[in-house]
């Protein structure tokens, strides 16, 4: 017999001893200790009990995270209206210049005919670049003719000016504008003492 046959042989009559072993083991009675009924009714309270901390656990865990979204969802909206506030605050100073362009062409320069197509291009720029801002919910501030308010206006100087009540706005030097209920930029405006 060889070697690899021998070590063989062992092998199963090791696993038979091992299961007739496992046998007799099973024909043996164990005591187990009867459990009482009072004892079972503890054991099924204590894992109720279990069973209730986890369901709060859950409930709890669910709440925070419900809570976690919805501030999430606040910050990107806040981020959003910042980042279009910042845009639209550096897109003012241009708006100002296509304004103060339209106001100081010359009349004569308007009225000729080769610098009129190019005088109302400038003008529907401006009126295109407006009404883009109004779309985004920018207005402008009234300041003409309305008494000084802080929370809008600017004043940058006071000048006399006859039968006019004090702080009133007699001239405005920089538009101011509202982007929804914010105000972006406060009307430069110049009052009557």
């Amino acid at each position: 017999m060889t070697k690899k046959h021998h070590k063989e042989q062992e092998e199963i009559q090791e696993t038979i001893k091992t299961e007739a072993a496992e046998e007799n083991v099973g024909d043996e009675t164990v005591a187990i200790p009867a459990a009482t009924e009072s004892d079972i009714e503890a054991e099924i309270a204590a894992r109720d009990a279990e069973i209730q901390k986890l369901r709060d656990e859950v409930m709890r865990r669910a709440a925070e995270f419900e809570n976690f979204r919805k501030q999430k969802e606040r910050e990107a909206a806040q981020s959003g209206k910042r980042m279009l506030e910042n845009t639209v605050r550096d897109l003012l100073p241009l708006l100002d210049d296509l304004k103060r362009l339209m106001e100081h062409i010359p009349a004569e320069l308007q009225e000729m005919a080769e610098a009129k197509p190019f005088v109302e291009g400038v003008e529907l720029i401006r009126k295109n670049f407006k009404s883009l801002l109004e779309s985004k919910g920018v207005k402008e501030i009234e300041a003409l003719g309305k008494v000084l308010d802080v929370n809008f206006h600017e004043a940058i100087t006071q000048i006399d000016v006859p039968d006019t009540e004090p702080d009133t706005i007699v001239q405005e030097y920089q538009t101011g504008y509202t982007l929804g209920d914010r105000v972006i930029r406060h009307a430069k405006v110049i009052v009557a003492k």
